[in-house]
């Protein structure tokens, strides 16, 4: 049976989320507690909505696990409580249920919301806060960002702000992109789409640092997002200031169908 998992971690210890022989990483801690949990000889594999990097963090992470019937009928009711045992704590599993029919945790979701956060304080970040939010040594134009942003709505080919990967489509629907000042002092970036690429995310907001900072115009952005290859001059911003917050999916009736579109090839 498939069991869906919800979870959130703080990255800043672990070589992202793939497992990797030799490296601490989300799925391999995840994975073996889960097999421990359900008393299975060996971890049942996960699939995760979104991959994120090393020290990239979740907040609204969604995997999915296929394990057997008996496992579950017989540990289940004790699942949650076993995993926040034997999880580290920079690891927390916040619910687990038998997962609806054709749910699918990568390709049934219909978006995933990114938060990047930023400091421009001359005096540094708020140290309780230097594992999630990134310093800015200039001040940032917000406004301007927020021009720059929108050039990238909509559906487009983002290959010049991705790493690129063989048989991999860099097609993307960006649903919102937008940069605000918080009352806690910081510059949040939420970036909400179908799906991303890799680095996708990091390198829009690098475009959109250097909008901030004065270096280029609002308009470039929309330049960079017309070339067809990777742009070198596009900075990829540090990974501890990006979170998924959130993955969203269709209602129970529409999973199946969700996930057979969402393994179609976008050219």
């Amino acid at each position: 049976m498939r069991l869906r998992l919800d979870l959130g971690y703080d990255g800043s210890d672990f070589h992202g989320w793939a497992k990797q022989p030799e490296l601490r990483t989300v799925h391999g801690v995840l994975d073996e507690a889960l097999a421990v949990a359900l008393r299975l000889p060996e971890p049942p594999g996960l699939t995760v909505a979104g991959r994120t990097d090393a020290g990239v963090h979740a907040r609204g992470q969604v995997v999915h696990s296929d394990v057997p019937q008996t496992a579950w009928v017989e540990n289940g009711e004790r699942l949650l409580y076993r995993l926040t045992g034997l999880l580290p704590l920079d690891v927390r599993v916040r619910q687990v249920e038998p997962a609806p029919a054709g749910f699918d945790a990568r390709f049934s979701a219909t978006s995933r919301r990114y938060v990047y956060r930023l400091c421009d304080d001359p005096v540094g970040v708020d140290p309780i806060r230097r594992s999630d939010v990134v310093w800015s040594r200039r001040q940032l134009d917000v406004d301007a960002m927020n021009d720059a942003a929108a050039a990238l709505l909509g559906e487009h080919d983002f290959a010049s702000f991705c790493r690129w990967r063989e048989g991999a489509s860099t097609v993307r629907t960006l649903r919102a992109f937008g940069w605000q000042r918080t009352n806690e002092g910081t510059i949040e970036a939420t970036v909400v789409a179908d799906a991303f690429c890799h680095n996708m995310v990091r390198s829009i907001v690098g475009a959109c640092v250097a909008v901030g900072e004065s270096r280029r115009p609002p308009a470039w952005v929309g330049d960079v997002l017309r070339e067809v290859e990777r742009s070198s001059a596009v900075l990829v911003m540090p990974p501890h200031g990006l979170t998924l917050e959130e993955v969203t999916y269709p209602p129970d009736d529409e999973l199946a169908e969700r996930a057979q579109a969402a393994r179609r090839f976008r050219g």
